[in-house]
């Protein structure tokens, strides 16, 4: 029985998630803040986390870090309002598995469980090599669309060139921009697609389980190896690996990753013998590696070794022409995951998208459409259904629709127009606006201040 953890000030909410998941076969228990949550983690190990954003002692993040320190391969899925989604989206950087908007739907919650949990059984090698490839190959979530921007379809033409070489490849581009997919579509149209897709979350790795997750240990090796374990590496052999977030490594870590890349071969903790193995690498990241190895922290012939082709993916604001793809593609998706039949998008819906510009990516128009799906009565997607700010962003006016160089000053500039609208319809009651904002007084003085919003 798989044991979850409840970490939620919401005590209501918490008895009612408890009470569904153990309805459903789970051992779980509940925390209120975040020292009661790392008490129960000192106890004993949880297969899954499920923690809110906020919490009256800290956020979830912070819990996230306590959970990544240890040896459990806990899934951890984060629960958070809309306005923290770009915190959410930190999360998913910081190895969190996935996070759900509130309100939560507890059968959606149920499912990121079953996936993630499903997930860790594979990275801990658990499963024959044929169920091991059997899960690995159908856990593709995209089954591949094809979006029609130019820069998609550079991205396409790269992928086609790139992928019957044996060249190691490395995707950059923001977080949720479909970094794994692309690589998945790179290993399914090579001569290794036959063989294991392994994906790695570098970002929950810490230095020292490391050397275990990717090469894997024997019995007695260190304090919690209570048996043998396949790395990786070797769970991998003639197929692919994917290392998502490669920028986060460690020093000491990438001066490993480079000897087996070199030498095509590991040790397995605790061991004395080497093991030849035959991958080929794809690594993704967020962040400019060329500056790293100008700081110093990326090694420089790691990068050279990884680098023979690099694919850019630029984030979804900036190729509005494909969110209507996505859109309509993940309202399919969610039609048979939530069995619905809604087949229409209001213009004022999709106005509304194109204008948003999407912190979250491609992760996020998901997380949206399948919300609004759930939500949403009759055969139309209604704007009522989706969050304040996409809802809103359909009013902004045409300046700042436009596409920003960087998502800060977009970000800021969409925020500032939604403030505007919300107080317009409070007419300038700003205890009304602020309820309507979900934000606190105090948050909505100091932003009206920041923007230097005129007040009639």
């Amino acid at each position: 029985m798989s044991k979850v953890l409840i970490v939620d000030d919401d005590i209501n909410f918490c008895v009612i998630l408890q009470s569904y998941l153990g309805r459903k076969g789970y051992d779980t228990e509940c925390a209120f803040n975040g020292a009661e949550a790392i008490k129960l983690l000192e106890k004993g190990d949880f297969d899954v986390m499920l923690t809110d954003y906020r919490l009256p002692d800290g956020n979830g993040l912070e819990l996230l870090k306590n959970v990544k320190c240890r040896p459990s391969h806990a899934v951890v899925i984060v629960m958070t309002a809309y306005a923290d989604i770009r915190m959410a989206v930190k999360a998913i950087k910081m190895g969190a598995y996935e996070y759900v908007t509130k309100p939560v739907n507890p059968e959606e919650i149920l499912m990121y469980i079953k996936r993630g949990l499903e997930k860790q059984d594979l990275a801990k090698g658990n499963g024959s090599s044929a169920t091991k490839k059997a899960s690995i190959q159908s856990s593709n979530p995209f089954h591949y669309v094809y979006a029609q921007s130019k820069q998609s379809k550079d991205i396409h033409n790269h992928i086609d060139l790139v992928s019957p070489t044996e060249m190691s490849v490395i995707i950059q581009g923001e977080s949720g921009t479909g970094k794994e997919f692309i690589a998945r579509q790179i290993h399914d149209k090579s001569k290794r697609g036959a063989f294991p897709f392994v994906a790695i979350d570098c970002g929950s790795l810490s230095k020292e389980l490391a050397g275990s997750e990717f090469f894997g240990h024997i019995k007695g090796s260190y304090t919690g190896a209570i048996g043998d374990k396949i790395g990786q590496f070797e769970a991998a052999n003639k197929g692919t690996l994917f290392l998502d977030e490669i920028g986060n490594l460690s020093y000491e870590v990438q001066v490993k990753l480079l000897r087996a890349i070199q030498e095509r071969k590991i040790r397995k903790v605790g061991s004395n013998k080497d093991v030849l193995v035959d991958v080929r690498l794809i690594t993704a990241t967020n962040e400019d590696l060329r500056e790293a190895v100008k700081k110093g922290n990326f090694r420089e012939d790691l990068y050279h070794r990884l680098n023979e082709f690099s694919i850019h993916v630029p984030p979804l604001r900036e190729r509005k022409q494909d969110i209507e793809t996505f859109t309509q593609f993940f309202l399919l998706k969610a039609n048979q995951e939530l069995e619905k039949n809604i087949s229409l998008i209001p213009q004022e819906v999709m106005n509304s998208f194109l204008n948003y510009p999407w912190p979250g990516n491609i992760r996020e128009i998901k997380n949206v459409v399948r919300r609004a799906v759930l939500l949403s009565k009759g055969n139309a997607l209604q704007l009522e259904a989706m969050p304040n700010e996409i809802a809103l962003a359909g009013n902004i006016s045409p300046e700042y629709a436009q596409d920003s160089d960087d998502l800060k000053s977009q970000t800021e500039k969409t925020e500032k127009e939604i403030i505007i609208l919300m107080l317009e319809k409070a007419k300038f009651n700003k205890s009304k606006a602020a309820k309507l904002l979900k934000i606190d007084r105090k948050t909505l003085y100091n932003k009206i201040k920041l923007y230097g919003i005129r007040l009639s």
